[in-house]
């Protein structure tokens, strides 16, 4: 937390840098850049509010960010990157108070070429994808969150519906980024093995300011809705779709009580297991084979970008959030993968205690969000034990500190962020979490 004088002398300096408009300590704005989707957790919801931002700025390049950066740590204030703030578990809250970033306005797309595109930190995943479909390209990753930013999706930990293809994580999806550190370098370009150690550490040991990812031939997808009379023949289909060549861009599918949670929707029709998938052309006559060999049945094929970015919005997390919705505090939620979601869906549905499974087609075993009663932090670390002793794979969401490659960027840092400034609290060595045994 930086004292009064200080956080006035860093706004007076940002408003010669930015103009008055890109700098705010308005109490309404720095609330609004306080919080992030962290309430989908009931975990962290009963630790909120974690921190408030004594001011905001906007930049609008990658090379006002890096100026940014740079007039916060020539007054020791704390820097916490933000993009869109779609992510779910504190990562972009101020745990220390000073300055928020907010990349969000920094959305230049800069060049589309031959397999790779270029674009400043705050550019949305749609913007990119529009942007690449104009030189019949698509993104190799394509992101369940279509409004999130291209910065705030690297820093928070990528992935994407290009998993099935590509593997559910961000390597090889990341071809260069321009970083700006805090030790007084200022904007660096880093590409391959190096770039990457910038990837998923929550802007601890530099802010991403702009981005090269890579791209892969357009395809003309479809969009196919199905449904079962029980979740038990969805899963019966959800690897076998997922193994079509070429490969799915989804295969998604959830119990009939996750799936009546689900937006108002036709295809998606109630008191059913809704079934669906982003499919190539070539495959959707077998696809639709395999779910009517299952006992389901189609329900719908949609056609156009449009289409499948809306079926995009319905995997990964968003069911769950939408079944939260309709029982406010009631659940809590894992991430979790493993042949048996889809083998014996009964044993984990049982050993988490009545939970609701969301499963996706993953790149090597099937992956998802597996919903339960919250009953306490306590309850959550059990329920991940169990879960591990049957063969389930488990992430623990329900935290913030870095979880990927701690040591790594706890090294990285002692270089580019010598005095701790950027976002401080989340790259801590003993983090235990709220949940004990968060990092996992």
């Amino acid at each position: 937390m930086a004292d009064e004088t200080t956080v006035i002398a860093l706004h007076d300096r940002l408003a010669g840098l930015l103009g008055p408009r890109g700098v705010s300590r308005d109490a309404r704005l720095l609330e609004r850049a306080s919080v992030d989707g962290a309430r989908m957790s009931p975990v962290i919801s009963e630790l909120l509010p974690l921190g408030v931002a004594q001011l905001v700025a906007f930049p609008t390049t990658a090379e006002e960010i890096a100026r940014v950066v740079q007039a916060a740590v020539d007054l020791d204030v704390p820097v916490t990157p933000r993009g869109k703030g779609t992510g779910n578990y504190g990562q972009a809250i101020p745990s220390h108070g000073g300055l928020v970033l907010d990349t969000s306005r920094a959305r230049a797309v800069v060049a589309v070429g031959h397999g790779e595109i270029t674009a400043e930190a705050g550019a949305t995943m749609l913007a990119l994808e529009q942007a690449a479909r104009e030189t019949d390209q698509q993104l190799w990753m394509y992101p369940s969150t279509m409004n999130s930013s291209i910065g705030g999706f690297l820093a928070g930990g990528s992935g994407g519906t290009g998993t099935i293809e590509h593997g559910a994580n961000h390597m090889g999806f990341v071809v260069a980024l321009d970083v700006v550190s805090a030790d007084g370098t200022g904007m660096r370009h880093v590409e391959g093995d190096e770039a990457q150690q910038y990837v998923h550490n929550y802007g601890t040991a530099g802010v991403i300011a702009r981005a090269t990812v890579r791209l892969e031939p357009l395809v003309d997808w479809r969009a196919l809705y199905a449904s079962f009379p029980a979740f038990t023949g969805a899963l019966g289909v959800v690897r076998e779709i997922g193994l079509l060549s070429p490969r799915p861009r989804l295969v998604s599918a959830d119990t009939i009580e996750v799936s009546r949670a689900l937006p108002d929707d036709p295809a998606v029709p109630g008191g059913r297991s809704s079934l669906r998938a982003i499919l190539a052309p070539e495959t959707l006559a077998d696809a639709i084979a395999l779910v009517e060999g299952a006992g389901g049945r189609v329900e719908e094929v949609r056609t156009g970008p449009q289409a499948s970015a809306r079926l995009s919005t319905l995997s990964y997390n968003h069911p769950i959030e939408w079944l939260q919705k309709t029982r406010p505090g009631y659940y809590y939620h894992l991430e979790v993968s493993g042949d048996v979601l889809a083998d014996d869906v009964d044993l984990v549905h049982a050993t988490i205690g009545d939970g609701l499974l969301h499963i996706e087609a993953g790149h090597t075993v099937p992956i998802g969000m597996l919903a339960a009663e919250y009953r306490g932090p306590d309850e959550v670390a059990a329920a991940i034990d169990r879960l591990e002793a049957i063969g389930v794979g488990v992430h623990n969401p329900h935290q913030w500190n870095v979880d990927f490659q701690l040591q790594r960027t706890v090294e990285l840092a002692r270089t580019t962020d010598p005095r701790g400034l950027l976002n401080p609290g989340k790259l801590d060595p003993d983090y235990a979490g709220p949940v004990k045994g968060a990092i996992r």
